[in-house]
């Protein structure tokens, strides 16, 4: 009677999605009204679906998911977690009334925290919107805010995911279960959407599901083929290991990007329950022992994921290689630490490749991938994880001899995985012959002469006085007005609200300039930001006038102007001819106000900004002494240091002193000028660009077109020379001369044809100039004009250069 009674009931299907620890299997729980999910510390590895009658008036199906990871881009998700996350709707078929999109109250829905909805949401695809509400958690933390005050409170990011999903949303207490009314105004709230949706739900696409589904098996089949490989050359190599003894000593260094879980492997390793979260800065040993094993792990600072070695600052990879002083004489093993839940493309393939081979041709030989957060990867093996990212991650593992390991590090009490790998490590060892890893002297010797230089150049650069500076104190001002320039990325609108001490500016991506102002340390700070650029090629007549633009915001002028760099990246020539591409828009006159503001600190851990300075290449250098050694550093994730802020207003009240009290105020019409000229200096680039295409098009015709015709009467002469008559003359000599020639005539066209490819200076045509007085297109199109293009006797079209252009196009007739 009870399944009777169930069947008559209406249905409805809802599937839970969201972000880790946001709640979800809370909120299914409270939905059903039971503990049918494993909630808390315990991590939701894979989908499930529960169903219930719930307050006897629907038979409720909840699919409860993996949180998603916050990965502001697809390219960032693993390809397994994008094809479940397409998957979960077919839990409970024929597919869900209702997508609850879960969003907790107690931390700030950022615009960063946005893009990662949009980016998983673009998955399910735009009609997944139709079915979607969102589900607030943690309602206690509102206190008597209602959650319409907190949605206005939070700002525009979360406005507009409201909208999207046309102003559905419910909000719950977890802790309050008791409570039915929440999850019966809920219902409610669901079957008003089904009501809108005319009774509809999210379509299932049954071919895409069966296209994910052969494709998840072929990786397992393939993820098989690996396991018995690997296990089969393993099994060998136990079988050597049989009869020796247990290795006394051994030597490890950990390599690996920021955020991966690098440092947890060495806890893991050594035993340290009582972890630390601090960003790893110096490269430093840990010593342990693992049974009988003395174990010497050295971490070492992590790289940008994604960025090869060339975008890290040279005191990172300087810190690698000082890693292999800390395990003398060398180590027995690297160990590659890679988080098994994300992405791991051709990017992180060359971030790879690129910093482990630092520290010598020979370190791959030595070198095991340790897969962490195994937690997550549920039921499917690693082997699963690395046949479905694809070619990139299976090209890592080759490259390291198949060698690789996954660890839980949230699982402690698990020492076996700990004893699986140190006998993995100890079979790399023997495969080695008992090898440790040797150093390359030279380069470490090339690496302590590098230091003490860099040493003594930091302590010259820190005595001397700034060029800026003034005798005496200088004057209090009651009144700041800073200008803020740089690349994005570089940190440049969390430095403005780190002045304003506090959240004024909003964190999406600054397309436009914004003025702010506030009472900070006893004076009124006004800060205008302007957008960032990310290379000289990139930015648009339209980017630039918005920069400038900047100076209307605060009238008077400026005390100092902030150009923003961050530690976290390297700054180099083309970083330099960026940024000197946009400030040249403001005059000469803005040196004598600028100052290099660092962002970033935890990157310096103990060294000074001079050491930074002095070890980077020379742009960074130049930069510092064209600012008159005026630089400062902000550590703009503690907004409880203040200390900091009186420094930096200190600098910049000596260079105002320095100023004589002078605001930098350029005159815009100047400024204006200098915009045009640079727009019309991209303009005649950019034409002469389409000439130079254009140019090297036709004469690449020509060439190609001159070449089919040789081939032709190459192949016509031996036609007429293999005759009966012609062979009768006994003419074989001159055959084979006039055959050599052609086919000479025919390999210069190849010759010509690949040179043509290569890019050629607009000289070579004869592009005007257009640094006179006319428009520059007006003048392009007076040239074109003058150009003197025909046709020949075969109508083949040819272009007649003048002589004075250098450049010559013409065929023989040979």
């Amino acid at each position: 009677m009870a399944e009777k009674d169930a069947k008559e009931m209406p249905q409805r299907r809802l599937v839970l999605i969201g972000a880790r620890r946001d709640g979800k299997s809370s909120s299914a729980n409270t939905i059903l009204r039971k503990e049918r999910f494993e909630s808390g510390r315990i991590r939701t590895a894979h989908s499930e679906a529960r169903h219930e009658i719930v307050e006897n008036r629907n038979l409720v199906v909840v699919v409860d998911t993996p949180g998603w990871k916050s990965s502001t881009s697809l390219s960032e998700i693993s390809e397994r977690d994008k094809q479940q996350l397409k998957l979960y709707a077919s839990k409970c078929p024929p597919g869900p009334h209702a997508f609850l999109l879960v969003i907790p109250t107690d931390s700030s829905f950022t615009h960063e925290r946005r893009t990662v909805v949009q980016e998983h949401m673009k998955l399910l695809g735009d009609r997944a919107w139709r079915y979607t509400m969102v589900l607030f958690t943690f309602g206690d933390y509102l206190g008597k805010r209602t959650i319409e005050e907190h949605i206005e409170r939070e700002g525009e990011a979360l406005t507009w995911l409201i909208e999207k999903c046309q102003n559905r949303y419910h909000v719950f207490n977890n802790k309050d279960k008791s409570n039915s009314s929440q999850v019966i105004e809920l219902m409610e709230k669901v079957d008003d959407m089904v009501n809108e949706n005319d009774d509809s739900f999210y379509m299932l696409d049954n071919q895409m599901i069966d296209t994910i589904r052969k494709k998840q098996e072929e990786v397992a089949e393939k993820a098989t083929q690996r396991l018995r490989r690997v296990s089969e050359q393993r099994q060998k190599m136990k079988m050597v290991l049989s009869e020796m003894e247990p290795i006394q000593t051994l030597r490890i260094i950990l390599l690996g990007s920021r955020f991966v879980g690098k440092t947890s492997v060495k806890d893991t390793i050594c035993g340290i329950k009582e972890r630390v979260k601090e960003t790893t800065v110096f490269s430093y040993a840990q010593e342990g022992i693992v049974g009988r094993t003395k174990i010497t792990v050295v971490d070492t600072p992590s790289w940008h994921k994604g960025f090869s070695a060339c975008d890290t600052p040279e005191i990172i990879k300087d810190e690698l290689l000082h890693s292999l002083l800390k395990c003398p004489p060398g180590p027995h093993v690297f160990l590659l630490v890679i988080d098994a839940d994300a992405s791991f493309n051709a990017q992180h393939l060359e971030a790879a490749t690129t910093h482990v081979e630092l520290l010598g041709a020979s370190v791959w030989k030595h070198t095991m991938v340790v897969f962490t957060r195994g937690d997550w990867r549920g039921s499917r093996s690693i082997e699963e994880y690395i046949e479905g990212e694809g070619n990139s991650l299976q090209s890592l593992v080759e490259r390291c001899g198949n060698r690789y390991h996954v660890l839980d590090n949230m699982n402690e009490d698990d020492s076996s995985q700990v004893d699986d790998l140190l006998e993995k490590i100890t079979l790399t060892l023997a495969e080695n012959g008992w090898q440790h890893f040797i150093p390359n002297q030279k380069m470490l010797d090339a690496l302590m002469e590098k230091t003490k230089r860099v040493e003594n150049a930091a302590r010259l650069r820190s005595q001397m006085k700034a060029t800026r500076a003034t005798k005496g104190p200088p004057k209090k001002l009651k009144e700041l007005r800073i200008l803020i320039l740089g690349e994005k990325l570089s940190g440049k609108t969390t430095v403005a609200n780190c002045l304003l001490r506090g959240k004024v500016f909003p964190a999406q991506p600054n397309d436009s300039c914004m003025a702010r102002q506030g009472q900070v340390a006893g004076m009124q700070v006004t800060v205008v930001d302007t957008p960032g650029w990310y290379s000289e090629s990139e930015c648009t007549q339209q980017r630039d006038r918005e920069i400038v633009r900047g100076l209307t915001l605060s009238p008077q002028g400026f005390d100092a102007v902030l150009i923003v760099i961050s530690l976290d990246f390297k700054f180099d020539q083309d970083n330099l001819n960026a940024l000197l591409d946009h400030i040249k828009l403001f005059g000469d006159s803005i040196w004598n106000h600028t100052m290099v503001l660092f962002t970033n600190q935890d990157t310096l851990g103990a060294r000074s900004l001079e050491v930074f300075i002095e070890r980077e290449d020379r742009p960074l250098r130049w930069l510092a002494d064209k600012c008159g050694n005026t630089y400062h550093c902000l550590h703009v994730t503690d907004q409880t240091d203040v200390s900091q802020h009186y420094r930096l207003f200190e600098k910049i009240e000596g260079m105002s002193a320095k100023n004589q009290g002078r605001l930098f105020c350029p005159d815009l019409q100047d400024v204006d000028l200098r915009l045009n000229k640079k727009c019309k200096e991209r303009l005649r680039k950019a034409v002469q660009h389409m000439i130079e295409q254009a140019a090297r098009k036709r004469e690449l015709k020509l060439c190609q077109d001159l070449k089919t015709n040789l081939e032709k009467l190459q192949q016509d002469i031996k036609e007429i020379f293999s005759s009966p008559l012609t062979l009768a003359t006994g003419s074989k000599t001159k055959k084979k001369t006039v055959l050599e020639d052609i086919e000479n005539q025919i390999q210069g066209l190849n010759v010509k044809m690949m040179t043509m490819t290569q890019l050629r200076s607009s000289m070579d045509f004869g592009v005007p100039s257009m640094s006179g007085s006319i428009h520059p297109m007006d003048e392009c199109l007076q040239w074109l004009s003058h150009l003197d293009v025909s046709t020949n006797q075969d109508s083949t079209l040819t272009l007649n250069f003048s002589e004075s252009s250098g450049y010559e196009s013409h065929v023989s007739d040979g």
